[in-house]
């Protein structure tokens, strides 16, 4: 070790492995860019508006996790209280896809940003 020079662990990564999977895609990757781009073309800068593609990005993560959900489980899904009640209800990824699909585009509209057919992976009103 050098005198005078401070070695830093490295951070323990602890997100899920689906996390991890979803952020090291390329689809990913260039949705972040192509946003910082957009940003930079705009001549809009600084850390507040980084921390705002942060938010995008992780909703980006949670938006994905919901589809996943849904093509696995369906959209209408068995409970089962313990009580010995059981059944079939509405599977509530559905819901929060639509909520958090909203709050992305009111996110790239505070941004002055335009949803292109790359970011949203198709044409606007595509079904799932």
């Amino acid at each position: 070790m050098r005198k005078g020079v401070v070695y830093m662990a490295k951070a323990t990564d602890n997100r899920s492995g689906d996390v991890k999977r979803i952020t090291r895609t390329k689809k990913y990757k260039e949705i972040e860019a192509d946003l910082r781009d957009q940003l930079e073309a705009n001549g809009t800068f600084g850390k507040f508006f980084e921390d705002m593609i942060d938010d995008y990005m992780a909703m980006y993560v949670t938006k994905t996790l919901l589809i996943e959900d849904i093509q696995k489980r369906g959209t209408i899904v068995p409970y089962n209280n313990g009580g010995g009640q059981s059944g079939f209800k509405k599977n509530e990824a559905v819901d929060m896809f639509n909520k958090t699909n909203a709050q992305m585009l009111k996110l790239l509209s505070e941004l002055g940003l335009k949803a292109s057919a790359a970011i949203g992976g198709g044409e606007y009103g595509d079904e799932l």
